[in-house]
C-alpha cells in the first residue's frame, strides 16, 4: 500500500476560473466564490471517501510584479493572487470530515517561532489531532518585503534559519510535560508548575522564553511537512520532517530521490519510515484511454497558447525569487544560464529542461509536475501507479490535478476507487490523528 495526498497548489486562493483556460466548462464559479469554504469543504469530503491521507495547502503572501515590472500579469490572469490564509480554513475542511489530516503552509520569514507553535497547536485542538504544518522560507523578494525586509535572505541561509526555527518550535511544544495537566478538582489543581518549564532559547536567528502557554495537542508534535527540494530543503526535511514533497519525473529520478533522502536521514538517527515521501504528479484521467490521450493533446496545445507561455514565463520570473524579468528576454533565444534566490532546484530544472530550445519553445512544452505516463482510464491509472511504487518503493503520490469538481469526483471516485479495488490505498482509516494515518503502514 502507498499513501495518497493532494496538493492544493493554488492555496486558499482564486482556482481555475476562466472557461478557456485549464478545466473550461468545469470551473464553474470559481471566479466568484473561491473565498468561500464550499469548494474545499466539498474537497476534504470528497478525498476522505477516496481514502486519502491529506490535504496539502499551498501559500504565498505577495502580489508578484517581477515580471515585466508590474503586477499586471499577475491580475489579469489572477497568479497566486488575490489569496486568503489558509490557516482559518482548516477547522471549517475538518469539522465536516472525520479522518483526513490537512497541512496548511507557514512561512519561517513571516510567522516567528512562538506564533506558529501556538497557531498549529491550537489547531492540533481544533481538529482533533489532524493538522499538519508545511514548513517553508518563501520565495520572493516582494513577500520579504510585506515582513519589514529590504529584500528576501540568501537562499542557504534561509534554510540555516529554517532549521534553527523548527528548533524553537519544537521545543515549545515540548515545553509541558506529558502528565503536566492533573485536573484535581478536589485539590484545586489545574497543572503541575514543576512540569511546565520554559525552554530560554537564545539562537542566532531567533529567541524565545517559553513555555508555550497552552497545553500540548492530541499529536503533541503536529505533523511536519516540508516542501524543498534543493540541498539545504532535504537536510531539512531529513532532520525534522514527517513527510516531504518530492519532484520526481520518472522512476530512476524517484528512487535517486528517495535513496538519498534516507541517507541524510541516517546521520541524525532517523529510520526511512519516518518520513513520508510524496511524489508529485498530475495524472490525467478519462473515460477511456483514448479518451485521456486526447484530454492530454488538448492540454499541450493549449500550454502553447501566447495566454500560456506568458503565465509559464511569469512562473519562471517567480521561481527565480524575483531576481529574474523572462518579459525582457528574447522569446526565441535559447534561455540563459540564470540562477536566482528563489526555488534554485526549480529554476536549475527549467534551465536543463531549456538545453536546445528557445524560451518560447521552453515556455509552451515544459510541464513543472509531469503525468510520468499516467494517463488513462481510472483503472490504467491505478495500474501504472501501482507498478511505479512498485518500484520505487515507496512512499506516495502528491496529485496535482486542475482545482475543479470535475477533477475532484475523478480522482475521489474514479481513480481512489480503482486504487482501493486493487488494495494499494486504504479503504478505511484505522487511527484517529494525521500522524496516525502516516504511520500506519
Amino acid at each position: 500500500m502507498f499513501h495518497l495526498g493532494w496538493f492544493l497548489g493554488n492555496g486558499y486562493g482564486i482556482q481555475p476560473w476562466n472557461r478557456t483556460g485549464r478545466g473550461g466548462a468545469w470551473n464553474s464559479t470559481n471566479g466568484r466564490d473561491w473565498m468561500k469554504p464550499d469548494l474545499y469543504i466539498d474537497l476534504a469530503r470528497s478525498l476522505e471517501r477516496g481514502g486519502f491521507d491529506f490535504i496539502l495547502i499551498e501559500d504565498t503572501s505577495m502580489i508578484e510584479d517581477t515580471f515585466g515590472g508590474s503586477m499586471e500579469t499577475t491580475l489579469k490572469y489572477g497568479i497566486m493572487a488575490p489569496k486568503n490564509d489558509p490557516l482559518p480554513l482548516v477547522p471549517l475542511m475538518t469539522a465536516a470530515t472525520k479522518h483526513i489530516g490537512i497541512i496548511p503552509t507557514i512561512s519561517t520569514t513571516q510567522y516567528p517561532p512562538f506564533m506558529a507553535a501556538r497557531l498549529m497547536t491550537t489547531l492540533d485542538h481544533l481538529t482533533e489531532g489532524r493538522v499538519g504544518i508545511n514548513v517553508v522560507t518563501s520565495v520572493s523578494h516582494r513577500v520579504a518585503q510585506n515582513f519589514g525586509h529590504d529584500k528576501h535572505f540568501e537562499h542557504d541561509l534561509r534554510y540555516e534559519m529554517a532549521g534553527e526555527w523548527m528548533d524553537v518550535v519544537d521545543q515549545l511544544w515540548e515545553s509541558w510535560e506529558p502528565d503536566a495537566v492533573l485536573l484535581d478538582e478536589e485539590n484545586f489543581v489545574y497543572a503541575d508548575h514543576t512540569k511546565v518549564h520554559t525552554i530560554d532559547y537564545d539562537g542566532t536567528y531567533f529567541k524565545s522564553r517559553g513555555p508555550l502557554n497552552t497545553i500540548p495537542g492530541p499529536q503533541r508534535r503536529p505533523v511536519v511537512s516540508q516542501a524543498g527540494n534543493s540541498i539545504p530543503g532535504r537536510e531539512l526535511a531529513a532532520r525534522t520532517a514527517d513527510t516531504m514533497l518530492a519532484y520526481g519525473g520518472d522512476v530512476a529520478k524517484m528512487k535517486e530521490f528517495r535513496e538519498d533522502m534516507h541517507r541524510r536521514m541516517e546521520k541524525y538517527g532517523r529510520a526511512p519510515e519516518e518520513l513520508k515521501i510524496m511524489f508529485l504528479v498530475n495524472p490525467i484521467i478519462g473515460e477511456t484511454d483514448a479518451d485521456a490521450h486526447e484530454r492530454e493533446a488538448t492540454r499541450a496545445a493549449a500550454a502553447a497558447t501566447d495566454d500560456a507561455v506568458i503565465q509559464r514565463l511569469w512562473a519562471m520570473s517567480y521561481v527565480s525569487g524575483g531576481e529574474v524579468d523572462f518579459a525582457a528576454m528574447d522569446l526565441d533565444a535559447p534561455i540563459p544560464g540564470v540562477t536566482g534566490n528563489g526555488e534554485q532546484s526549480s529554476m536549475a530544472n527549467y534551465v536543463r529542461a531549456g538545453q536546445g530550445k528557445t524560451l518560447r519553445e521552453l515556455a509552451a512544452t515544459h510541464r513543472t509536475i509531469s503525468h510520468m505516463g499516467l494517463v488513462g482510464s481510472c483503472e490504467t491509472v491505478a495500474e501504472k501507479m501501482g507498478e511505479i511504487m512498485d518500484e520505487v518503493g515507496g512512499d506516495g503520490f502528491l496529485l496535482y490535478p486542475t482545482m475543479n469538481r470535475r477533477t475532484i469526483i475523478e480522482i475521489a471516485d474514479g481513480l481512489g476507487s480503482a486504487l482501493q479495488r486493487r488494495g494499494l490505498i486504504r479503504e478505511s482509516y484505522t487511527g484517529t490523528t494525521l500522524r496516525d494515518h502516516l504511520s500506519e503502514f
